[in-house]
């Protein structure tokens, strides 16, 4: 069974967000627009919430997909769009962008753009890593927005 980026732009929640297609592109290896089954649910996974009973396991195998640092290498990715992990000022300006549309002007954007790299810049790159994207979200409820209830 495969699944093409078609299927899923006609998902009425896909449509409508503004990272719609960073999040279908996600999806799909590089370059491709098609899925099987087994990648779908692979990244699907990252979005199965955390059960009480899991947190604190201590298990020697490899860290679940759904934990919160899988969920925020996810985030992550869904920003750094040039894969070089780190988040520029331009790549923020994009993802900005897509999201506010035209409702608020370059100069405001950028004006945010700047100040979130102020404030998650700790060491003086002019971009955001990973370690940095974390200690900015330690506070964020990263499983409460990033989890989808699936039905039993």
């Amino acid at each position: 069974t495969y699944f093409i980026k078609l299927d899923f732009q006609r998902i009425p929640e896909l449509a409508i967000n503004p990272l719609g297609d960073r999040i279908i592109n996600a999806f799909f290896p590089e370059g491709e627009d098609q899925v099987n089954f087994r990648g779908f649910m692979r990244t699907l996974a990252h979005f199965r919430p955390i059960e009480d009973n899991e947190k604190n396991k201590d298990q020697n195998g490899p860290e679940p997909l759904n934990s919160r640092s899988n969920k925020l290498h996810f985030a992550f990715r869904l920003y750094d769009l040039d894969k070089d992990d780190k988040i520029s000022r331009d790549e923020l300006l994009q993802v900005l962008r897509m999201m506010v549309g035209v409702n608020i002007s370059d100069e405001q954007l950028g004006s945010i753009a700047d100040r979130t790299i102020q404030e998650a810049d700790q060491d003086g790159d002019s971009a955001i890593s990973f370690t940095e994207f974390v200690k900015v979200l330690e506070k964020v409820d990263v499983e409460q927005k990033m989890s989808i209830r699936f039905l039993h």
